[in-house]
């Protein structure tokens, strides 16, 4: 990681441009202001006074108008669509923070653990596969089926990949990246043999869920994948520390009474989980586990204690942000969210490099 200084666990900030507290109020004003602005667009606008009335309304503290449209627009379709994209933005950001910190690569993304792939994997056999591999699985997780197995998948390909990476009682963050690279190529591969051998519909069903959307959004998803964000962002944030330790070396960090061992294991947990959350449900949105930690640490130095955090408001943002552009661009068609994040967040990426490529 040359370049980039990291601060020692309760060292006085030095590096970056802006404090950790000025970094992250300004990251939960643009998580704010997403919301604001993604809350009033779509294919139904809805007037900033016609918002406040809605949210009013919602709380009791206005006469109620459950049928007006806007009411009914807003609390049953573009809320959960909301929380879903700040529960998918703060998951992948985070997720690509533990994974820098822990491969101690800036090019590090959540992708290398295998979550992503198993999980497009997996997805696609459910939907090619399903019904003859297992009649009964609609009965029995209804709707759930395609999130399930996803989610499930994510998390088998992240287990085979951390067991392949153990050497010695050990993990060896070497022997992991090559596993990740071998086993995503592998999952690539029988992903491209179920598109071959799919149906027409199947396969338009495999590559909308390869694309990404929070089109699919629901009270029910929101809430089961909020929750599951949620507890991997408590988990993860508590892993600033040892990652700022190990940023320095593990051997020195075993010398500093981290446990190197048990904070691999948790970063790989804390990410497998968050991503395959949100993939499960939203399907692939790429880039931003990559883009936001490298923002994030651009502007306020390389402390974990801030990068984690930061990545995980600044994921949320743009994926808020990304997600108004797909749904109004083109309305009242929809682009691919995936597409989106890729499109917006390059050109950006590439900016700032140019800006702060004497920091990195």
């Amino acid at each position: 990681m040359s370049g980039l200084s990291v601060a020692q666990p309760g060292a006085r900030w030095t590096a970056g441009r802006l404090s950790p507290r000025t970094a992250l109020t300004v990251g939960s004003a643009l998580v704010v202001l997403a919301l604001a602005w993604a809350s009033t667009q779509g294919a139904y606008a809805i007037a900033p006074a016609q918002l406040w009335q809605v949210l009013l309304q919602a709380v009791g503290l206005a006469p109620s108008a459950e049928q007006a449209p806007e009411y009914l627009v807003f609390i049953n379709i573009r809320l959960p669509r909301l929380l879903m994209g700040v529960a998918a933005g703060a998951g992948l950001g985070l997720a690509g923070a533990l994974m820098q910190g822990l491969f101690r690569n800036p090019l590090a993304d959540p992708g290398l653990i295998g979550v992503s792939s198993g999980a497009a994997l997996a997805a696609a056999l459910t939907i090619v596969l399903g019904m003859h591999w297992l009649p009964d699985m609609p009965r029995t997780l209804g709707s759930w089926s395609l999130v399930t197995m996803a989610f499930g998948g994510g998390l088998v390909v992240t287990a085979l990949i951390y067991g392949l990476a153990q050497a010695d009682g050990a993990t060896r963050m070497g022997l992991m990246l090559l596993a990740g690279v071998a086993v995503n190529a592998l999952a690539l591969a029988g992903l491209g043999y179920l598109n071959f051998i799919s149906t027409d519909e199947q396969l338009r069903n495999i590559q909308m869920w390869l694309l990404g959307s929070l089109g699919g959004a629901r009270w029910s998803a929101v809430a089961l994948v909020g929750s599951i964000v949620a507890v991997a962002c408590g988990l993860g944030l508590a892993l600033a520390r040892p990652l700022n330790a190990i940023a320095l070396g593990e051997a020195q960090a075993a010398l500093l009474g981290v446990p190197v061992e048990r904070t691999k294991r948790l970063a790989v947990l804390v990410t497998a989980l968050a991503v395959g959350a949100v993939t499960a449900a939203t399907g692939i949105i790429g880039f931003i586990g990559l883009v936001a930690p490298h923002w994030v640490r651009l502007v306020a130095g390389p402390d974990h204690r801030v990068v984690l955090p930061g990545s995980a408001l600044l994921g949320a943002a743009l994926v808020l942000a990304a997600d108004v552009v797909a749904r109004t661009i083109v309305k009242p068609a929809e682009l691919p969210l995936g597409v989106l994040t890729a499109f917006i967040g390059v050109p950006l990426f590439l900016a700032m490099l140019r800006q702060f490529r004497s920091k990195v």
